[in-house]
């Protein structure tokens, strides 16, 4: 009879739910598992369920019940590992947890898996939510971005976090913008500024301010600090009526051992491996997902088509994949196991990967998935059906990591690391690249963006500016973390805002409104975007002119009408009478130049007849007059 009463349940979880959960084939189970307001017996209240296969006993706590684990027990369904319960009354709102029995009798209290909201922390109890009735209004955005091939269109990235992006004058939450706060004037900066996209840092609910958001105890749930599930929609909803995609920072490769988290979640392993040489991050001291559990997988694909389809968040950036794929990750010799062919890759987790972008790729809503992969894994942006790992684009740390370097010198010892710059160009086509310039660049000693830079300080500024044509002019697509446009001297530091005066004073201004050409520059001019994944998209000049440290290149678009040519000067010699070598006879149109920015078609910009004189190895060209870190863009047909 006891096995009876557990099969039948209240009967909002079916045998059909538990078969494609426990087979990881369950989309949706966001929608089952969780808290739900629910009619039962002609009852209105909350109906709860967990995953917990290897508890003894659980019930539901909480101030309705006095945190009394016997007076809300609940029932396990069958062999499913699923425990259910019916609490009458109870509606949106209310704190709660699990209390678990393990099997070897202790108590423990755990936040929902699947809870839509959370406590403000420190607090860590969950909160009943029901996600139903927002009225979206982004219809034309969600048609567009079905259709759209992000591989062609623009894509520049704003990375930013919300909680220190910009603080507002109250003790309240430690002067957080609100969601709907946020969406308004970030909407407006990002808006003017010309990029495609913001990135979110730290959206799901996490209890350490120190960890931005990547050690995560409720996947579910949008971080209490700003608001609401409801206001987060809002959020998106606002953004994209704006014209503003949204990405948000994922994090399906571990998570941290708070007690109220995932970590032995039923007492023993249960999101986690159980061998420790596995499931353990020793770098980082957090748990390891594991992936050859189809309830873990099920929960992570679950989540993120959550995001994407309740939340219309456009793109996922998932972060540490490597960490993921790679057994032996920050592991030593002993530390970690083979896979069952001798190899360090973990097999189960590349599965996941195919998996998991399969699915999202057939749901055919256009949202993105992007690596942050930092090693020469192959074929992370192509199909599983080619053996790919399915992501739609891969961060380029490689082009990163030299670009940096090659910044950071002075100038009279940059001819001696040329290749530096020109490396990137030689496999931009093996993976759907993003370059990125991210937060990881300007903390922990690593300097800002600016102070990376060489020399005094309007020296800084003009590196900064020939350095962020080039990024703009090198195929794939962009991202630039916050404070970068304006040139933000201290590090990032996740407690306090951004020091927005800069962006009012001369330099800062100047760099900013620069920016804020290039971005529009790259939106208009198609050769800059729809081939970044094509050798006929991009054409160097002059890739050796080492001794000068000047680069010429070509972005062609694909009806070759407006096609731009690029000469950038990374030293601050004058170079008056610089000759640059053209692909064809004709007149070259000045778009934008370092000291005018972005030239309008009032401003009457100068052109240049190309001149038959060979150079370059080419037969025609143009004298180029470069100043100090000088920078001429030129568009030409052709």
């Amino acid at each position: 009879m006891a096995e009876e009463k557990k099969e039948i349940g209240t009967g909002f979880i079916t045998e059909v739910d538990r078969y494609l959960f426990n087979n990881g084939k369950h989309y949706e189970v966001y929608e089952k598992l969780g808290a739900h307001p629910r009619t039962y017996n002609k009852e209105e209240g909350m109906y709860f369920a967990v995953w917990a296969p290897h508890a003894k006993q659980i019930g539901v706590v909480g101030d309705f019940n006095g945190w009394n684990p016997d007076e809300n027990p609940m029932t396990c369904l069958a062999d499913s590992g699923i425990w259910e319960a019916f609490v009458p009354e109870l509606s949106t709102g209310a704190l709660y947890k699990y209390a678990i029995t393990t099997e070897s009798g202790k108590l423990l209290f755990k936040a929902d898996p699947y809870a839509f909201e959370a406590e403000y922390r420190p607090q860590t109890a969950s909160v009943t939510a029901d996600l139903s009735g927002y009225e979206w209004n982004d219809d034309s955005w969600m048609a567009k971005r079905k259709k759209a091939d992000p591989m062609d269109g623009p894509v520049s990235i704003y990375e930013v976090h919300l909680g220190s992006w910009r603080k507002k004058n109250r003790d309240e939450k430690d002067g957080y913008y609100t969601y709907v706060e946020a969406a308004h004037e970030l909407s407006d900066y990002v808006e003017q500024m010309g990029y495609t996209h913001v990135e979110l840092l730290g959206i799901a609910e996490h209890p350490y301010d120190g960890s931005w958001g990547y050690q995560v105890t409720g996947y579910f749930a949008p971080t209490s600090r700003y608001g609401t599930a409801k206001e987060f929609m809002y959020f998106v909803d606002y953004m994209h009526q704006k014209g503003i995609g949204v990405i948000l920072d994922w994090v399906p490769a571990h998570f941290p051992k708070d007690a109220h988290g995932l970590s032995d979640f039923d007492g023993k392993p249960c999101y986690e491996y159980n061998d420790p040489r596995k499931g353990e991050h020793p770098d980082w001291g957090t748990k390891v997902f594991d992936y050859s559990k189809y309830e873990v997988d099920n929960f992570l694909i679950a989540n993120a088509l959550y995001w994407v389809e309740k939340f219309h968040v456009d793109g996922l950036r998932v972060d540490a994949v490597a960490s993921m794929l790679y057994l032996d990750y920050g592991r030593s010799d002993g530390e970690w196991v083979p896979n069952k062919h001798g190899g360090n890759e973990n097999l189960e987790a590349i599965e996941f990967f195919k998996h998991l972008n399969s699915i999202i790729k057939d749901r055919g809503n256009g949202a993105m998935v992007i690596a942050e992969e930092s090693t020469a894994w192959p074929k992370v942006t192509d199909d599983p059906k080619n053996d790919g790992l399915g992501f739609t684009f891969k961060w380029n740390m490689g082009w990163m990591h030299d670009f940096l370097e090659y910044m950071k010198l002075d100038p009279y010892f940059r001819k001696y690391n040329h290749h530096k710059m020109t490396f990137g160009l030689t496999y931009f086509t093996s993976e759907k690249y993003i370059l990125v310039l991210s937060h990881d660049e300007v903390v922990h000693l690593k300097c800002s963006m600016i102070e990376k830079m060489p020399g005094l300080l309007e020296d800084k500024f003009s590196n900064l500016k020939v350095g962020y044509t080039f990024m703009l002019g090198h195929p794939g697509k962009k991202l630039l973390f916050m404070g970068q446009d304006f040139g933000q001297f201290h590090e990032w530091d996740e407690k306090t805002a951004l020091d927005w005066y800069l962006a009012d004073e001369p330099l800062g201004k100047d760099l900013m409104d620069y920016v804020r050409d290039l971005l529009h520059l790259y939106k208009e001019y198609p050769a800059l975007y729809e081939r970044d994944y094509d050798w006929e998209g991009f054409s160097w000049i002059n890739a050796n002119d080492s001794e000068q440290s000047i680069f010429s290149f070509v972005r062609y678009s694909k009806d070759k009408k407006d096609s731009l040519l690029f000469v950038l000067n990374f030293t601050p010699v004058e170079r008056k009478n610089y000759r640059a070598g053209v692909p064809k006879k004709g007149s070259y149109h000045l778009v934008l130049n370092e000291s005018h920015g972005l030239y309008q078609p009032e401003d009457k910009a100068p052109a240049v007849p190309s001149e038959e004189k060979e150079w370059d190895g080419k037969n025609y060209s143009i004298a180029c007059p470069l100043k100090p870190y000088g920078v001429a863009v030129y568009r030409f047909k052709g």
